[in-house]
């Protein structure tokens, strides 16, 4: 077989618009692939999620691979560079921040990974064979990285949406009442938080409701509203002037930088729903089916039970309220922390319990007998019906 060499459009270098169009739409268009490929996914495997058909799994895979990397031939290849080039652009000119460096990398790795694509689809292996699919497979990754992280390109390629200065004409004057009025009001706990961003400088920027004379007006403060030192910056009738005038959300970071992706999740454990558990322990006659039940749910380590995996998520929700940087992130990330600890003792006492359970050897008693099923008798299919009642004549009516 020959190799079969993907066509890449050789089209004039379009405007900065439709390079940011072209990075979030490949974005959209792999998620659609992506629920497609999972549905499919979905069919060979069983109600615990075993695969069962390694078959079906590896050929939905394949053309998961091969259409992505279609998609991105069609959409990317010829405007990756220049999206690159736009967004390293706009970066140069934004103030130093913590997060600027980071962003520097992943723009580096963005242009690496698309090298690595348009390599594949200059070379590509024989059509059909292992190799191809092979090569199609390999180049999964770089699509899933581009898919996730190309619309960061697309931000920083728009120089307006990130250098946007504030502009809400306050004078320093004002800007210290405005303050002392919105710590006053939340101090009442009367200031209403609606919304909150990361400007480029770094800063944290929060949109508030603050009642004044009975009427609502929008303000916006800087830093966090749960720790001193902030301050107001703009005062607005409504959301829509503040967002015209206040600096552009930057996007927002990830809770953990080397977490997988959402398009390459890794192989979920087989698992036991909790329902299934709960009618497992109804239908149940002996000790041990019940503790087997039990010990499903506070299973650990691989194909961990419902319990220990709940434990799992008020310790991945504390991680995130902590990784929020804010007084009350960090309050609430203690509290959850708490629960996880709580529910973590919870679930060894069950599992202590389902053991104990277990060694008595117990059945149920015989006076538990089911109830017969209410099963209304069907008349047999040459009975005539009966015949309905007669209809007794309605007493003649009087004028």
């Amino acid at each position: 077989m020959t190799p079969r060499r993907l066509s890449i459009p050789d089209t004039p270098a379009p405007d900065t618009a439709d390079l940011i169009s072209r990075a979030r739409g490949f974005r959209v268009r792999i998620a659609v692939l992506d629920r497609e490929i999972q549905t499919a996914l979905d069919t060979s495997r069983d109600r615990y999620g075993r695969t069962v058909d390694h078959r079906a799994e590896a050929t939905a895979r394949a053309r998961r691979n091969q259409t992505a990397l279609a998609l991105y031939a069609a959409h990317l290849v010829p405007h990756a560079d220049p999206l690159l080039d736009a967004a390293r652009s706009t970066l140069a000119t934004l103030p130093p921040a913590r997060h600027t460096g980071a962003w520097r990398d992943l723009l580096d790795a963005l242009a690496a990974s698309h090298t690595e694509i348009t390599g594949a689809l200059e070379r590509p292996a024989a059509e059909g064979t292992s190799a191809e699919r092979e090569q199609h497979a390999a180049m999964w990754p770089h699509l899933v990285f581009w898919a996730e992280h190309g619309a960061l390109a697309a931000d920083l390629a728009d120089p307006a949406r990130l250098n946007q200065q504030p502009g809400s004409g306050l004078t320093a004057e004002e800007r210290q009442m405005w303050t002392e009025m919105a710590q006053a009001a939340q101090q009442r706990r009367e200031l209403d938080l609606i919304e909150s961003w990361y400007a480029a400088d770094g800063r944290l920027i929060t949109l508030a409701y603050l009642v004044v004379d009975g009427t609502d007006t929008v303000v916006a403060l800087a830093g966090d509203p749960d720790a001193p030192g902030w301050e107001v910056i703009g005062q607005f009738d409504n959301e829509y002037p503040a967002s015209r005038a206040l600096p552009r959300p930057v996007p927002p970071g990830v809770l953990r930088a080397d977490a997988a992706s959402r398009f390459n999740r890794p192989e979920t454990a087989p698992e036991q729903p909790l329902h299934d558990l709960l009618q497992d322990i109804v239908e149940a006659r002996g000790s041990s089916e019940v503790a087997e039940a039990l010990l499903s749910a506070t299973h650990m380590g691989y194909a961990a039970g419902p319990m220990v995996q709940l434990a799992q998520l008020l310790d991945t929700a504390a991680e995130f309220s902590h990784a929020l940087n804010t007084v009350q992130g960090r309050q609430i990330g203690a509290r959850l922390e708490t629960l996880g600890r709580q529910f973590a003792f919870l679930a060894r006492e069950v599992h202590d319990a389902a053991e104990d359970l277990g060694a008595t050897v117990a059945v149920l008693p015989p006076h538990r007998t089911p109830k017969p099923p209410r099963i209304r008798s069907r008349p047999a299919l040459d009975t005539t019906p009966p015949a309905p009642p007669a209809r007794t004549a309605s007493p003649a009516r009087r004028l």
